[in-house]
């Protein structure tokens, strides 16, 4: 019974089906079902036919986007090919560029596979931004993905800022850090800029022009050349032999990459897939101590966090890190599993007054050159009040470092003036007084230093002791009898009332 019941169902859907089978051309506009009153008409579509024979689709076709490719890529450099999406510069410059590079093997092999660790991260960055991933390829050009380089002119990173650039971008430049060579925050502002300046120029050869030479600097030779009645592109421009062969070395290594058979090239292999992953830092933590956690090199460390310049990250500036994939939960399970002692072995000391280095590192219990070596504080110089300065952390210290001074702490200096023992001839009514405020120095001072008292006064051409920075006593040589001695002091700390202490050193 059931199978009948079922064999009489498809024999209704067999008659149903000879019932509506479509009609002929000319009455298929009788047939078509009635538009709804108040509905817009419909119109009919109209196949688009090609002229011609049907031609296979260009590779320049392929890459543009236009064709999405079923298959996932079967590498990094797969991926970047794919996202291609800048016009290509045609220029003699761009053969020279190829040749230059085909011809340094190691060179390019060094680049690439440093590149490896941040390859990934920039091409998902450019990708949800809707950025042709060419751009993944500039730091080959600006430092051949080394975040360590800094140029002549002192841009730092691997995308090369310069420190007012960097500062418009909100990448921090302190005593602890350096945000122009922090991958994650770089990257960041490397693509915001290049953004802000195809949005101005509407051309990513004239935004990459920009990134090297700066906007204004492309604005007006646009302006120059359009009153000139000159073309506007990159190649019409009058520009410096840098940015000149900037676009040039983009476009030759995009070749090389695009095909490098071609180039008698091999990249070497980096997998479609994250290097690293952020970890949060809850406290203020050694670098070497994240690394035996990790289970990793100090240096392998570094190479992702190249931001860091002294042994400890400050949680309150910095509270993420990067690691690499696999041992980032090898760190955190380690990182859990500790339950003794501290975490940093450093923290930071505001100088609450200007001081010499020698007693700076007196009050923070360390050597004079074990200081300077942390701060990097150069010779003959003295420490400004206010300066964040990295000391030893004492185990009684439990807080740790403030956001205020891990994201503002600097360290200031003041040249340590050289002061020489030298005698003044004392003019009629001299005093104390008089005498400290025509060399600009303090009457307690010059009391002290002719054991006197701050009111006396002297007799007519007594001789008076006194110590002058070295070039005021040369020049004062006429009216100034020197001592025998002539040895060479540093001057005490400057006070705010601008007058050295007692402070000397004879």
């Amino acid at each position: 019974m059931k199978i009948l019941h079922i064999a009489c169902l498809a024999c209704a859907l067999w008659l149903t089906g000879c019932a509506t089978t479509g009609p002929s051309q000319d009455s298929a506009a009788d047939s078509a079902p009635s538009t709804p009153t108040g509905a817009p008409p419909r119109t009919a579509h109209t196949p688009v036919i090609p002229n011609g024979p049907l031609r296979p689709i260009t590779a320049a076709q392929a890459s543009s986007g236009e064709v999405a490719s079923l298959s996932a890529p079967a590498d990094l450099w797969d991926r970047i090919r794919r996202g291609f999406a800048m016009p290509d510069l045609q220029h003699e410059l761009v053969q020279d560029r190829e040749q230059w590079y085909a011809t340094r093997p190691d060179y390019m092999q060094r680049m690439t596979e440093r590149s490896s660790k941040y390859l990934f991260h920039i091409v998902e960055e450019l990708e949800r931004r809707g950025m042709p991933t060419e751009l993944a390829l500039l730091p080959y050009i600006e430092s051949a993905f080394n975040p360590q380089a800094v140029s002549s002119a002192k841009a730092a990173g691997m995308w090369q800022f310069m420190p007012a650039t960097g500062n418009y971008f909100d990448l921090k430049q302190n005593a602890f850090r350096d945000d122009r060579r922090d991958v994650l925050a770089s990257t960041r502002a490397a693509l915001d800029y290049l953004q802000k300046l195809y949005g101005m120029f509407g051309d990513w050869h004239l935004a990459l022009a920009a990134y090297n030479w700066g906007e204004g600097s492309v604005g007006r030779a646009i302006a120059r050349n359009q009153k000139q009645g000159l073309g506007t592109s990159y190649t019409d421009l009058n520009m410096p032999a840098e940015t000149r062969m900037y676009v040039p070395k983009l476009q030759a290594v995009k070749n090389i990459v695009a095909n490098p058979e071609a180039f008698r090239t091999e990249l070497p292999l980096i997998e479609n897939h994250p290097y690293f992953q952020t970890v949060d830092i809850t406290h203020d933590i050694d670098v070497a101590l994240v690394a035996t956690l990790a289970g990793i090199r100090e240096e392998d460390f570094r190479a992702l966090n190249p931001s860091f310049n002294k042994p400890v990250i400050l949680a309150a500036g910095t509270p993420q890190i990067l690691l690499p994939w696999d041992n980032a939960k090898v760190f955190q399970r380690n990182l859990e599993a500790r339950r003794e002692g501290q975490y940093a072995s450093w923290t930071v000391w505001s100088v609450p007054s200007t001081m010499t280095v020698s007693e700076a590192a007196q009050r923070a219990g360390m050597s004079e050159n074990d200081l300077r070596s942390i701060n990097n504080i150069p010779p003959r110089m003295l420490i400004k009040a206010g300066s964040a300065l990295m000391v030893p952390r004492s185990s009684a210290i439990r807080q740790d470092v403030s956001s205020h001074l891990a994201d503002n702490g600097q360290v200031a200096f003041s040249p340590e003036i050289v002061t020489r023992r030298t005698t003044v001839r004392a003019r009629k009514g001299e005093t104390v007084a008089s005498i400290a405020r025509r060399y600009k120095l303090s009457a307690a001072s010059v009391a002290d230093w002719n054991d006197v008292r701050a009111s006396a006064a002297f007799k007519l051409g007594e001789q008076v002791v006194v110590y002058l920075p070295v070039r005021q006593a040369t020049q004062a040589r006429g009216t100034v009898a020197r001592s025998g001695s002539g040895k060479r002091t540093a001057a005490a700390p400057v006070r705010r009332g601008g007058t050295p202490s007692k402070v000397k050193r004879r």
